[in-house]
């Protein structure tokens, strides 16, 4: 069955401001009569969920290696395009998603130093062809990004306590994504006020479909 949605994916470091703007975002479209799906990744079905528990809080998950963090972010995408996202772009909706699978080629294979060629080998089999009609890359500073999740007063999950050269490594991978595939991925400055963000990403969208808010 032909896709007749349009599909969202925000991406960018702990902190910047996605959930915020995921919002905003979903808000517009609802005024405008729609009736956005909201997912998030890992996660966003139940097997999604209990994986997304594995990865980012139970105990079992602090000593994964590399190659099987990446397998299981995988796995929750695999699931989640096939239940979730297809089914409601075959349908018409709007969808928009906390991350996809620029996540898995920037944190796992180049934070985690798997070979680009391996990443996208298993990234490409877990979608199947499912790709983001726009990217929204929320870039922030580091310095700015722990001062936000601090001042959330929440304990941190077991990959935003990584180090200083992985988020190093995180938003270097993005910026570089970002300037490969300047179609599809649309830089924001996250830094500014959020209703000025609000206002750019839903601009951008109308470029590409003017239908969306009307």
């Amino acid at each position: 069955m032909p896709r007749t949605g349009f599909f969202i994916t925000f991406e960018g470091s702990e902190g910047c401001g996605k959930s915020t703007q995921i919002s905003l975002l979903a808000a517009s479209l609802r005024a405008a009569g729609r009736d956005p799906l909201l997912i998030r990744e890992p996660g966003g079905t139940p097997a999604g969920e209990s994986i997304r528990h594995l990865l980012q809080h139970a105990p079992e998950g602090e000593n994964l290696v590399p190659e099987a963090e990446l397998l299981l972010f995988a796995a929750s995408r695999a699931q989640l395009v096939r239940e979730k996202i297809l089914p409601a772009l075959e349908a018409g909706r709007v969808v928009i998603s906390d991350r996809f699978f620029d996540s898995t080629t920037v944190y796992q294979g180049v934070a985690r130093r798997i070979p680009a060629d391996q990443t996208a080998r298993i990234n490409t089999f877990a979608i199947g062809g499912c790709l983001p009609d726009v990217t929204f890359l929320l870039d922030l500073d580091r310095k700015t990004s722990l001062e936000r999740m601090h001042a959330g007063k929440r304990s941190l999950d077991r990959i935003e306590r990584e180090s200083e050269e992985f988020f190093d490594a995180v938003r270097a991978g993005y910026l570089k994504l970002a300037l490969e595939n300047p179609a599809r991925i649309v830089l924001i400055d996250a830094s500014r006020p959020a209703d000025a963000l609000a206002k750019e990403i839903q601009s951008a969208i109308s470029q590409r479909n003017a239908t969306l808010f009307s």
